[in-house]
């Protein structure tokens, strides 16, 4: 199955404004919506769908187990409370929101999802968050690697071993806060000089940049203009020129937790 390359992110969105802020982007013409249990906003999510005039089969529904619900069992129970949030009979992507390397029970969660998806619930899944130690042994204990793996990726925070990895073993690369928090990423003198070039916005010329790596990219908003002025980065195409100067910018910079030390549940 294909993954449309750019999402609508609701990471933080409240509630009260998913509904509106996913039915905008679905009449601009999102057609991936990418939400988690941990955000408390599925129910929203799945009104919004619901309410839409657009096809349910044209729309490509990530959701994630969080934390708390790893282990088979559990899984199984997480994931039918999110199906039921969401009001959805199939889900397309169902991921590991984090490894949590101190519980030690990632491989047996991605076992479950593997079940979920041989038994027809799920479409498609895969990870989030994983380092390549991560994914080599839910790979050698299971035979068989993630469909994706979701990671913070913005040019402060490139991820070049990493997505090599993923290159190597058909593993596609999504990435989250692609913008990165706050205006640091936007702000950049080199990304306001790629956006004036193309008279585009620096957050088309950032979403473009990784679309031009070939990653999918799930940016958040909930403001109409932005909304839309998001989705058309599909349409700005950035010279081998501008791709090398954004990729100069990597600093390991991270807005969100390093895997390796994320044990939250």
């Amino acid at each position: 199955m294909e993954v449309p390359t750019i999402g609508f992110g609701v990471w933080q969105v409240p509630e009260d404004e998913v509904v509106s802020a996913v039915r905008t982007a679905l009449d601009a013409g999102y057609r991936h919506v990418d939400t988690a249990s941990a955000y408390g906003n599925e129910r929203g999510v799945g009104q919004a769908l619901a309410e839409s005039d657009v096809d349910r089969d044209e729309v490509f529904v990530t959701t994630k187990v969080w934390n708390d619900d790893h282990g088979r069992d559990a899984t199984f129970r997480a994931f039918d409370a999110s199906m039921e949030r969401l009001g959805l009979d199939v889900l397309d992507l169902y991921l590991v929101h984090w490894p949590v390397p101190r519980q030690d029970r990632y491989v047996e969660t991605w076992e479950a999802l593997r079940e979920l998806r041989d038994g027809g619930r799920v479409r498609a899944v895969g990870v989030c968050n994983f380092h390549e130690e991560h994914l080599q042994r839910a790979h050698d204990e299971t035979g068989e690697w993630p469909s994706i793996n979701q990671i913070e990726l913005h040019p402060y925070l490139q991820q070049l071993a990493l997505r090599a990895f993923h290159e190597e073993h058909g593993i596609v690369t999504e990435s989250w806060s692609p913008l990165a928090s706050g205006q640091q990423v936007l702000d950049d003198p080199v990304v306001t000089r790629v956006a004036r070039r193309h008279g585009a916005t620096p957050a088309q010329v950032v979403i473009a940049w990784h679309l031009a790596l070939g990653l999918v990219v799930i940016p958040k908003s909930v403001t109409p203009t932005r909304i839309v002025e998001n989705l058309a980065a599909v349409d700005l195409t950035l010279t081998g020129q501008d791709v090398e100067e954004l990729s100069t910018l990597d600093r390991g910079f991270r807005t969100g937790p390093n895997p390796d030390d994320f044990n939250e549940v």
